[in-house]
């Protein structure tokens, strides 16, 4: 359920009695400057000079709306100065003792390096973003780790990041952006599953970035509403591309976390690639099994933002195709549709079912039990 929350710090006690873990956080930087310590001189003047040139050269900033910088909640401003997201302190307090979040992984997005035209300054800002995230957030709060960003547009570069951080417990997936410069089943993105794979590390897939095009396969939309509820198009592409191009036949141990583009629409596109491959099956040979086989098996999703339809049996119904073991719970903080976990559920759920949506999925996935 997406809420916007008034906290009283004087009288903050955690909601959730029982402690839960959060699939997608947004760490925020104060300024640009915060990446300068991890930048060497040569890039530090770079950006001084040129700023970093994205795919989308006309594209400044967030998309939509401009009215509310980073997306951030009303409520997620720091007293203390700064972006929604960026105080440590603040973060802890609103989010992590408020809800008992006991395990929360960390997603850098917006201006990271993963959509820089300049690849080479791309690789810079993606070290500098991990470095910046263990130094400011990991070592110092132990229930937050981390996600593994990586110039996905540069396998090489990506893979080096990864052989970088991959022996490191504060990093536990590897980070990819959903609008990319060709469908993620591509193989040139091959040897990043490759060494996610041998890692042991999963993909995760949060929406957005900018690959140099429109957002939508029709062009620009007009509208914040149509960005929002367009969330999971890319994803919808990308997972058809893995999947009918044999990305998880390849690397059978890869895991695909797919980050904010919602779950509701997976059954329909699962058994649209069931009919038609049992139709095409002589074309792709090396698909040994049905879509929606290679998808139950490697595929997790986070929840928010979640479906919530009328008649709540509708969603539970889609849980229960999807597998109450493949989704993580995710509040989205500290972003104005911010999951609340106190209610997120209808209160008829098994305990079992609640305790592996709002924990033990996770704990499992990233192998923290």
């Amino acid at each position: 359920m997406n809420v916007q929350l008034a906290v009283d710090e004087a009288d903050a006690a955690p909601i959730s009695k029982s402690a839960i873990a959060d699939g997608d956080i947004h760490p925020v930087r104060k300024s640009r400057t915060d990446l300068h310590p991890f930048l060497s001189e040569r890039w530090r003047q770079h950006l001084e000079m040129f700023g970093p040139l994205p795919r989308q050269g006309s594209q400044s900033g967030q998309a939509y709306p401009k009215g509310q910088p980073n997306g951030g909640r009303l409520d997620a401003w720091p007293p203390g100065g700064g972006r929604p997201g960026s105080d440590l302190g603040f973060l802890r307090r609103q989010l992590l003792d408020e809800h008992n979040i006991c395990f929360g992984v960390m997603n850098v997005t917006g201006e990271n390096g993963q959509y820089c035209q300049n690849q080479d300054l791309g690789a810079a800002l993606c070290r500098a973003i991990n470095e910046w995230q263990v130094a400011e957030w990991t070592s110092q709060e132990p229930r937050l780790k981390a996600s593994i960003v990586v110039p996905y547009e540069n396998a090489p570069a990506a893979v080096a990041e990864i052989e970088h951080w991959a022996a490191h417990p504060d990093f536990v997936q590897v980070m990819f952006q959903s609008r990319s410069a060709e469908p993620f089943g591509q193989r040139r993105y091959w040897p990043i599953y490759e060494a996610a794979a041998r890692a042991r590390l999963p993909i995760g897939v949060h929406a957005f970035g900018f690959g140099g095009y429109p957002i939508t396969g029709g062009g620009w939309p007009s509208y914040y509403i149509e960005e929002t509820v367009g969330h999971a198009q890319a994803c919808i592409n990308l997972l058809t591309s893995m999947v009918v191009e044999g990305v998880f036949e390849r690397f059978p141990t890869l895991k695909l976390v797919l980050i904010e583009s919602g779950f509701g629409w997976l059954p329909s596109l699962a058994w649209r690639l069931d009919k038609i491959w049992k139709r095409l099956k002589q074309e792709t040979p090396h698909l040994r099994r049905s879509p929606s086989e290679y998808i139950r098996e490697h595929v997790w999703l986070t929840t928010q933002p979640m479906e919530e339809p009328e008649n709540i049996a509708h969603l539970l119904q889609t849980i229960e195709w999807i597998g109450w073991d493949r989704l993580l719970f995710a509040t989205d903080y500290p972003h104005w549709d911010f999951d609340d976990p106190a209610r997120v559920l209808p209160g008829n759920i098994t305990a079992a079912h609640r305790e592996q949506f709002m924990l033990g999925n996770a704990l499992a996935l990233y192998q923290r039990k």
